[in-house]
């Protein structure tokens, strides 16, 4: 049995909201952090690769133990970094600072168990700063700096000094000079490879950030698109109030209750004006005011053939509903929702108007929601700018907002829209909408239901 609720504002969950309230990161931040595990790995496995190099082929004598433990640490961190941070949206300035941090503590670290200063490897440095100039603002980044030279200073006077073996090299400077190679042949590989991913990284977030833009812009259309509407509704409402009180006198004058065609015909006026109301009842209910009848609580299954119902029997029976969900869940019979799916039908109907077909199944949890017709498809320009307002090929004025509606409303849903050409004929449009947005659960707001 259906049941209305005295909140309507409140019936669907709001995923904008639940955005705002999540905590923003910087663009692209966690594929750099991802990054920087990178080179984690690569620090771990380099470190012990150079251990094993000094000490069996070179025949430096090492305090083994210390320098062992900072790749062992290494791992263990990225272990954990992987293991805790699964699923995260990005990270802050503040983690990613912490992350360079650790790794220039534990270049450090092995720095002053291996020469200090004199160790070649020192310049590894140098990389971090450059990371730190790309991945942070200038004034993060000059914490970095200032860190690395505090760093240097330190060890060039506190380190413990290798002790080389004797008769391999004539002196340190044949060592210092092999260092100096291999590790300007490692920081130039590992910047290349670095710099280009992160460079990458930063285009895809600007890539990001312009289609936000373009959906904020097209946000702003649909406020405008709103108030004209909830305006042009308010303005039709006492005109048809007055028809509705109009239409009634007539019901009951005697000259038409004789005439049954009258009578017919003053019974279709009146329909039709309730239909009327009913639009611009939900028209006002989408604007987030309350007019009329309030949204109904439902399952899946009937606010499906509802809608069907209703279509096929405006369109003269050639609106099928397919439905392999048969869902008895519990949902909120949004009139938005309800709208979008009519604009998509009767945009179906207006190129195929002898065969509609609404498909419905489950996927994930996800409901899937599919608009299937016989028409001449898509053109090559309109699949390109789908959803866009005005792009349409009706070639009227306003033509295109139907589909533009229909994209921001499920988007708003927290779904997609997608469009495609049938491989044989027609053309379909597919609704991907989270259940968990349309699902209706008791609540304990003042004691009243609402959805979730």
């Amino acid at each position: 049995m259906s049941a209305t609720t005295p909140h309507p504002a409140s019936a669907l969950s709001d995923p904008q909201a639940e955005a705002q309230s999540r905590p923003t990161y910087p663009a692209g931040s966690a594929r750099n952090m991802a990054l920087l595990v990178q080179l984690r790995w690569l620090a771990a496995a380099g470190q012990l690769v150079a251990i094993w190099v000094s000490v069996h082929l070179l025949g430096v004598r090492l305090d083994i133990a210390p320098l062992i433990a900072v790749p062992a640490l290494l791992i263990v961190i990225n272990g954990l970094t992987l293991l805790l941070d699964r699923g995260r949206a990005g990270y802050t300035y503040v983690e990613l600072l912490g992350a360079l941090t650790l790794d220039m503590l534990a270049l450090a670290w092995q720095l002053y168990f291996s020469g200090g200063t004199s160790n070649p490897f020192t310049f590894l440095f140098l990389m971090q700063i450059v990371i730190a100039a790309i991945l942070l603002p200038p004034n993060w980044s000059v914490i970095v700096a200032a860190m690395a030279g505090v760093i240097v200073a330190r060890l060039a006077f506190a380190h413990r000094p290798l002790d080389l073996p004797g008769g391999m090299f004539d002196g340190a400077i044949e060592l210092f000079q092999l260092g100096n190679l291999v590790c300007f042949v490692l920081v130039a590989a590992l910047l290349v490879f670095f710099v280009i991913r992160m460079d990458r990284n930063r285009r895809q977030s600007e890539e990001a950030l312009a289609v936000l833009r373009q959906q904020a812009a097209e946000e702003q259309h649909i406020v405008r698109l709103g108030l004209l509407a909830s305006g042009a509704a308010h303005e039709l409402g006492t005109p048809m109030a007055t028809m509705s009180v109009i239409l009634g006198d007539w019901q009951r004058h005697p000259a038409i209750q004789t005439d049954p065609d009258l009578r017919d015909e003053v019974q279709d006026m009146a329909s039709e004006l309730r239909r009327c109301k009913s639009i611009l009842s939900g028209i006002l209910m989408s604007a987030g005011e309350a007019r009329g009848d309030n949204p109904r609580i439902t399952t899946l299954g009937e606010f499906l053939e509802t809608i069907a119902a209703e279509w096929n029997e405006r369109a003269g029976g050639v609106v099928r509903l397919h439905d392999t969900v048969r869902s008895d869940r519990p949902i909120v019979a949004d009139p938005a929702l309800r709208q979008i799916i009519g604009n998509v039908i009767d945009n179906a109907l207006e190129v195929s108007p002898e065969f509609v077909e609404l498909r419905a199944e489950l996927n994930g949890g996800d409901i899937v929601l599919t608009v299937l017709d016989l028409g001449p498809g898509f053109a090559p320009a309109m699949l390109e700018t789908f959803g866009r307002p005005y792009n349409s090929t009706k070639g009227r004025d306003g033509g295109g907002l139907g589909l533009f509606l229909v994209v921001n409303v499920v988007r708003k849903l927290g779904g997609r829209v997608e469009v495609e050409n049938r491989s044989a004929r027609g053309a379909l449009v597919r609704l991907t909408i989270p259940m968990a947005s349309l699902a209706y659960r008791a609540g304990t707001d003042a004691g009243e239901d609402h959805a979730a």
